[in-house]
C-alpha cells in the first residue's frame, strides 16, 4: 500500500500534495470534534471525494498532457478555496466557540490610542468608497493575473510556485482562523446594519458589498449576522495572500508586477479603511505571509527534488 502511494505520488504537483494533506487536517479534525460540527459525516464525506479528485485530475493530466487536462490541473485550486473557506465556515464558530475581536481591538488601541476604522471615517467620502470597494473585490484575480502573467512569459516553474505559494497560504491563514476566530470592527466597533448609510459610496459599492457579505454566509435580511458570519479576520487574508502576490511579481518580474504592487497597497489599506479588519489582522497577515513564504519555498523544493523535478532558486 505504501509502495503504491509513493508510486502514484509521482503525477502530483507541489500544489496537489499541500492539497491533499490540508483536506486530510480537516478530515481529522472533524473526527475529533464529531459532538460540535454536527455536519461532520457530510464534511469528511466531501473531503475523501476532493481528495480522490485531486488524485484522478493530477493522473489525468500526466497521462495525457492535453489543453483542457493542463487547464482543468491548472486552475482547479480557484474554486477550491471558496469550498474550503465555506468548510472552515461550519467548523470554527462550533469547535472554538469564542471570538478574540476584544484582544484585538484592545492592540489596536494600545497601539494607536484608537481603532483605526473609527479614526479614518473621518477622511471617508463616496467616492473614496466606491474606489476602495471595488479595489477590494479584485482579491481573487490579482494571484491569477500573477500566474497568467508568468505562465505567457514562459515563466512555467515560477507560476507553478506562484499559485503553489497562494494555495499553501491560504491554507496557513485558515489554520489562523481557528486559532484567533474574530468578525471585525464592522460589527464590534460599528453598526453593521448602517454600513451603507455610514459609509456610502456611488454606484458599485452597495452591490459589491452584497456579494461579500453572501460570500461570508450573511445575505441581505439575515437575522444577527454577526452570530452568522465566517470566522475570517485574524491573520487578514487579503493582507497575506496580496503580499504574497505583490512580492512574488517583484521576485519573478512579471509585466504586470506595477498593476499588482500599486492595486495590492490599496488593497491592504481598503480592509481597514472598509472597516472589515482590524490593524493588527494586518500585522498578523505580514507576519504569515513571511512565514508562509519562507516553509513554502522550503517545501515547494522539497517535493520537486523528491521526484527530479527542477527546484526554484
Amino acid at each position: 500500500m505504501i509502495s503504491y502511494i509513493k508510486n502514484y505520488s509521482k503525477y502530483f504537483s507541489a500544489t496537489d500534495f499541500v492539497v491533499i494533506v490540508f483536506y486530510l487536517f480537516l478530515t481529522l479534525l472533524n473526527l475529533f470534534f464529531p459532538e460540535s460540527v454536527k455536519v461532520w459525516r457530510y464534511l469528511i464525506l466531501m473531503n475523501v471525494v476532493v481528495i480522490i479528485l485531486v488524485a484522478l485530475t493530477a493522473k489525468w493530466n500526466n497521462n495525457f498532457q492535453t489543453k483542457l487536462s493542463k487547464l482543468v490541473h491548472y486552475w482547479y485550486p480557484v474554486p477550491l478555496i471558496f469550498i474550503t473557506f465555506k468548510e472552515l465556515y461550519l467548523m470554527i464558530k462550533p469547535i472554538r466557540q469564542v471570538d478574540y475581536d476584544y484582544l484585538l481591538i484592545q492592540i489596536d488601541r494600545w497601539i494607536f490610542g484608537a481603532d483605526p476604522t473609527v479614526v479614518l471615517h473621518k477622511i471617508a467620502f463616496p467616492l473614496l468608497t466606491e474606489f476602495l470597494q471595488i479595489v477590494y473585490a479584485t482579491f481573487y484575480f490579482l494571484p491569477m493575473i500573477l500566474a497568467v502573467s508568468l505562465y505567457f512569459n514562459k515563466k512555467y516553474l515560477e507560476a507553478d510556485y506562484a499559485i503553489f505559494a497562494v494555495i499553501y497560504g491560504f491554507f496557513v491563514s485558515y489554520i489562523g482562523y481557528f486559532f484567533f476566530p474574530a468578525i471585525g470592527p464592522r460589527f464590534t466597533l460599528h453598526d453593521f446594519a448602517a454600513t451603507n448609510q455610514e459609509l456610502p459610496g456611488i454606484f458599485l459599492t452597495n452591490f459589491l458589498r452584497e456579494i461579500i457579505n453572501s460570500g461570508e454566509s450573511i445575505p441581505a435580511g439575515t437575522l444577527n449576522p454577526q452570530m452568522l458570519v465566517q470566522r475570517d479576520v485574524f491573520p487578514s487574508g487579503h493582507t497575506m495572500m496580496t503580499a504574497i502576490v505583490m512580492y512574488l511579481s517583484v521576485k519573478f518580474n512579471s509585466k504586470a508586477k506595477w498593476f499588482l504592487v500599486i492595486c495590492g497597497s490599496l488593497l491592504i489599506f481598503s480592509t481597514v479603511y472598509l472597516r472589515y479588519h482590524y490593524v493588527v489582522d494586518l500585522l498578523g497577515g505580514f507576519l504569515c505571509m513571511l512565514f508562509s513564504l519562507w516553509s513554502g519555498k522550503k517545501l515547494f523544493n522539497w517535493w520537486q527534488k523528491l521526484f527530479n523535478k527542477e527546484i526554484l532558486q
